[in-house]
C-alpha cells in the first residue's frame, strides 16, 4: 500500500484554530490520507469538510492523560459519534495500569467500545510511561476489551513511536488488532521502518512533508 493510506493527518494542539482544521482537512482530501485526527470540538467541522472524500474523521477521548472517569469517556465518545466521528482514539487508564488494576483497564476500554457503536476504537498506551511487561499486558487487555487498534503515544507524553515498541505490539496482538504508531513520526525513513515492523497506521502532523518528499 502507498504511504498515504497509512496516515492519520493529525492536529491536536490546544491553539489549533478553525482555519488550521480547514487546512488539515483540505490536505487530507488532496493527498487521500486514511483519516484526520482532531480534538473533539472540531469533529463536526472535520466530518462536514471530509464528506464524500473517503477520508475518515478521528478524534481523541480521555486525552491526553487517560485519567478521566469511564463515564466521561463514554459521554465524549457518544458525542463524537453523534458529530459523525468514524474513529475514536482513547487514552487508556494509565494509572490503573501502573496499579495493576487490569480489570478496571479492560472495563474502561469495553465501555468506550460499546459507546462507539461499531466505529473503530484505537487505544493509546503512552508507551513512554510503561515497562515492557506493562506494555505486553496492556496489549492483551486491549484485545480482550474488543478494541480495534493498539496505539503507542499521545504525542504529549515522554517519548514517541519506536520500532522496538511496534515489534513488541506485533508479538502480542498478531493479527487480532491494528497497530498505530504515533508520536514523533517526522521522516519518511521512520515511517517506512515503523510500517516494516508492523504498524498499520501512522499518526503524524508531518503527513504532507512525508509524502511530498517522495514526489
Amino acid at each position: 500500500m502507498e504511504l498515504v493510506s497509512y496516515i492519520d493527518h493529525t492536529l491536536l494542539k490546544a491553539d489549533a484554530a478553525v482555519d488550521d482544521i480547514v487546512r488539515l482537512c483540505e490536505e487530507a482530501a488532496e493527498y487521500h490520507f486514511a483519516a484526520v485526527c482532531v480534538n473533539p470540538a472540531y469533529v463536526a467541522l472535520a466530518a462536514h469538510l471530509l464528506k464524500g472524500t473517503g477520508v475518515k474523521t478521528a478524534t481523541v477521548v480521555g486525552f491526553p492523560l487517560g485519567a478521566t472517569p469511564t463515564a466521561v469517556k463514554v459521554y465524549e465518545t457518544q458525542t463524537a459519534v453523534a458529530d459523525k466521528a468514524d474513529e475514536i482514539d482513547m487514552v487508556m487508564n494509565i494509572g490503573a495500569v501502573k496499579s495493576g488494576q487490569w480489570q478496571a483497564v479492560i472495563d474502561d476500554i469495553k465501555a468506550v467500545v460499546a459507546a462507539a457503536d461499531g466505529n473503530v476504537v484505537k487505544v493509546i498506551l503512552e508507551t513512554g510511561l510503561l515497562t515492557e511487561a506493562e506494555k505486553r499486558q496492556a496489549c492483551q487487555a486491549i484485545v480482550t476489551a474488543g478494541a480495534h487498534y493498539v496505539k503507542t503515544s499521545t504525542g504529549f507524553g515522554p517519548g514517541g513511536a519506536t520500532v522496538a515498541d511496534i515489534l513488541l505490539f506485533k508479538e502480542e496482538v498478531g493479527n487480532k488488532a491494528g497497530i498505530k504508531a504515533s508520536g514523533g513520526v517526522r521522516t519518511r525513513e521512520q515511517a517506512e521502518a515503523l510500517i516494516a515492523a508492523g504498524a498499520t497506521r501512522l499518526g503524524t502532523s508531518a503527513g504532507v512533508a512525508l509524502v511530498s518528499l517522495h514526489k
